[in-house]
């Protein structure tokens, strides 16, 4: 790699990594393994980055790196988990209401598939269009929606298990939520 593409490298990193850091963390929930999986997408990045022709595209790039990492991440460690028929009890160290609700969020994105989790990051955490989730990942646009409608609805479906009869939706109680429902009809 030229000397001049080194540097435009190290400057794209300098203005870029507090925003790649976090897409990297919407996609792993530790941010230890967050701040890796960053690295790790650099590393494989910097060897091609004399290769990405247009540079307004690295972003792009790195995030399907760090997608495709992710992925194999997950594979190989797919083998050595063991089900239980328990979850553990999230644990939410800040007492407010959005950082628990967060945190709840982080948790519940764990039952999602490695492709149903980059679908719902890149559509609602980053906010990309369907037409760009599509191409970032290499899919359809119909395959991103039916993906993310699956995705949403296992969501959905796990944050009422988890929140049962206590909480009916983010903080709300299920009379007052069943209150706020007879009201409203």
């Amino acid at each position: 790699m030229a000397h001049g593409e080194v540097l435009g490298f190290e400057e794209y990193v300098r203005t870029r990594q507090d925003a790649l850091l976090r897409s990297a963390r919407r996609l792993v929930p530790d941010p230890v393994d967050a701040q890796d999986l960053l690295q790790t997408a650099l590393a494989r990045t910097y060897g091609r980055w004399d290769g990405i022709a247009d540079k307004r595209l690295a972003d792009a790039y790195l995030r399907r790196v760090m997608i495709n990492t992710r992925t194999e991440w997950w594979r190989a460690r797919k083998l050595e988990e063991v089900p239980t028929e328990q979850l553990p009890d999230a644990s939410v160290d800040d007492s407010t209401e959005q950082h628990a609700d967060r945190a709840l969020l982080m948790d519940i994105m764990k039952v999602l598939a490695p492709k149903q989790r980059s679908v719902v990051v890149l559509r609602h955490w980053e906010q990309m269009s369907t037409e760009e989730t599509a191409a970032a990942l290499g899919m359809s646009s119909g395959t991103v929606k039916s993906t993310l409608h699956r995705a949403l609805a296992r969501l959905r479906e796990e944050l009422e298990r988890r929140t049962g009869d206590e909480h009916g939706e983010l903080g709300v109680r299920a009379p007052e939520r069943e209150e706020r429902e007879r009201c409203a009809a």
